[in-house]
């Protein structure tokens, strides 16, 4: 197996460590520890290592499925890893049959992804270190998902469509039509829908899980983006027993089991705490927004208004590229932007807006300086 270096994890290992603001974090500022109880008891493994079952059950609710539709990982990143190694990989290595469709007892044997892109990088680098992907690109400035134009992608080997929604890095969040339509796609090719739905809990109104939609959906998530969690590396996989089961099997060699710190805070933050921190987040998240759309506008930058804590939108005039303009801010005034080349569209740059408002106010006023500055130099100094 190869897969492609992380271009992201590779620009933040290069610069966040000596920089003064993060400004191309992608989640919502972290929550402290102080606010829940830290002791788990015994610290041995989580037994059974799929999650305790009365939580799995309680987080299937969600879903309209069981416990044994759930898989408690490491953050949504072993999340998405170990389904696709489940619905892409070989399949003798987890002891499966295969040959039949979803909803069945064996998962089918396609080794082609369709990939809704711009997003995350693991969405798509994974599936193509383990098998094909298509991938079916958004368009600025609406970022709009075609249904279409994914059944156009879809082959007779497509084992499953990815979607990321609401979208990183464009903040886009997808009709709760057009999703069902592209579930209906997946359904008629005998495929499955995964869908990574870590912002889907910063939106006012959140469509529903995409696992919940049917046999053919899979939902992967996490506490780190809504909740504020990122330290607790705590998510799950939600959606057929087929698939879960061979997600599992392939966990066996990974982290073995959900960290016992993760499943404890986990456990209170999506009990009685769990409204509280969400309306917290959703309204840091609203004002951060409405900081950045007015600095977006003073400078006359585009971007898709968005759900999450994510934008995506363009250079300011005077740079090269996307790449040049976030070297010289990290350069000139210790801040780390996104460059949009990370994601295929490098006229763009992703900027974190979930940090705490006094650290964003001030990332913003020192991002200023480097576009007033390159202004002035560009005018001759007369600006």
């Amino acid at each position: 197996m190869q897969i492609d270096p992380f271009g992201l994890e590779r620009w933040f290992a290069e610069h966040e460590h000596e920089a003064d603001i993060m400004l191309a974090e992608s989640g919502i500022r972290s929550l402290d520890a102080s606010r829940f109880d830290l002791d788990p008891g015994r610290l041995g493994y989580v037994i059974p290592t799929n999650g305790d079952p009365d939580l799995r059950g309680a987080v299937g609710d969600r879903y309209g499925r069981s416990a044994d539709e759930v898989l408690f990982t490491c953050g949504a990143q072993e999340a998405n890893f170990l389904a696709f190694l489940a619905l892409l990989g070989d399949e003798e290595a987890v002891g499966g049959t295969g040959g039949v469709g979803p909803g069945t007892e064996e998962i089918g044997s396609g080794t082609h992804a369709v990939v809704v892109t711009p997003t995350y990088q693991a969405l798509h680098s994974v599936p193509e270190a383990v098998g094909e992907v298509t991938r079916v690109e958004l368009e600025p400035p609406g970022w709009e998902l075609d249904p279409d134009a994914v059944a156009d992608a879809v082959r007779d080997d497509t084992a499953v469509v990815v979607v990321n929604n609401p979208n990183n890095p464009t903040g886009r969040y997808h009709d709760e039509s057009a999703m069902r339509d592209v579930y209906d796609v997946a359904v008629d090719r005998d495929a499955y829908l995964l869908c990574d739905e870590v912002y889907r809990l910063l939106a006012a109104d959140p469509h529903p899980p995409v696992a919940s939609l049917g046999a053919h959906g899979i939902s992967t998530t996490s506490l780190t983006k809504a909740y504020g969690l990122a330290g607790l590396r705590f998510g799950w996989i939600a959606g057929p027993e087929p698939v879960v089961e061979r997600a599992w099997r392939w966990k066996d060699y990974t982290t073995i089991s959900p960290s016992i710190f993760g499943q404890h805070v986990a456990e209170q933050a999506l009990g009685r705490r769990e409204r509280r921190i969400l309306q917290e987040n959703r309204e840091h998240a609203a004002t951060n927004r409405a900081l950045v759309a007015d600095w977006v506008d003073r400078h006359g930058l585009d971007w898709h208004d968005p759900v999450g804590v994510n934008g995506f939108m363009t250079v300011p005039d005077g740079f090269a590229d996307a790449e040049s303009f976030c070297r010289t801010v990290i350069e000139t005034e210790s801040v780390v932007l996104a460059p949009g080349g990370l994601f295929g569209f490098s006229d763009r740059f992703r900027i974190g807006f979930g940090l705490p408002t006094a650290e964003l106010e001030s990332g913003l006023e020192r991002v200023d300086r480097v576009i007033d500055d390159r202004r002035t130099a560009a005018s001759g100094g007369d600006a």
